[in-house]
C-alpha cells in the first residue's frame, strides 16, 4: 500500500510576468506523541534539503525529482528543544522528531495559528491518543494485583526453622 504522504501536496505555481516564481509546499503530515512531534514533509526523491529549526520556528526547503522547489514555514504550536531534535531522510519523505519543551503535554494543532494551511494535515495512520495512557495502565495493575489476591490461596507459609544453614 502506498502511502498518502508521497504525493505533491500543491500545483506547480508559475510566475506571472512581472513577479518572480512562488515555491510550491511540500505535503506536510504531522503527529503528536508525549515527548515528540513528528513533521513528515512528503517530497520523492529530495535533494538541497534544507532544514532550520529554532524553538517556535521550522523551515524546511528542497527540490523534488523534477527539480520544482518546496518550501514550508512553520510557527510552532508552543515552544519546542531545537538542540535535541532530529531529522532522518528517505527516498520518500524527510521526517523530523522535534522535542517538545514542555512533555506530556498535548498538541491540538502544529501550528500557532488557529487556521490549518492546504497542504498540512494529520497522519492519522501514527495518531494516537496518549493523553490518559498512564491512567489506564495504573487502574489495569491495580486490577490484576486485585485478581491476584482472590486467587491466591491465604495459606501459612511453612516454618523453615528445620533446615540445615549448611550448604
Amino acid at each position: 500500500r502506498r502511502r498518502r504522504c508521497c504525493r505533491l501536496g500543491g500545483p506547480d505555481r508559475p510566475s506571472r510576468p512581472g513577479r518572480p516564481a512562488v515555491a510550491a509546499a511540500a505535503k506536510t503530515v504531522w503527529y503528536d506523541r508525549p515527548r515528540y512531534v513528528f513533521v513528515e514533509f512528503c517530497v520523492e526523491d529530495s535533494r538541497d534539503v534544507r532544514v532550520q529549526l529554532d524553538d517556535y520556528r521550522l523551515s524546511f526547503s528542497c527540490k523534488n525529482a523534477d527539480g520544482l522547489e518546496l518550501r514550508n514555514e512553520i510557527e510552532f504550536y508552543a515552544r519546542v528543544n531545537s538542540k535535541d531534535s532530529q531529522n532522518k531522510r528517505s527516498g520518500r519523505s524527510i521526517t523530523l522528531f522535534v522535542r517538545k519543551w514542555k512533555e506530556k503535554v498535548a498538541w491540538p494543532r502544529l501550528t500557532k495559528e488557529d487556521f490549518k494551511p492546504a497542504w498540512l494535515s494529520v497522519d492519522f495512520d501514527n495518531w494516537r491518543d496518549w493523553e490518559g495512557d498512564e491512567e489506564v495502565e495504573a487502574a489495569m495493575a491495580e486490577q490484576y494485583a486485585e485478581l491476584m489476591q482472590k486467587v491466591t490461596p491465604k495459606v501459612v507459609p511453612p516454618a523453615m526453622d528445620d533446615l540445615d544453614d549448611d550448604i
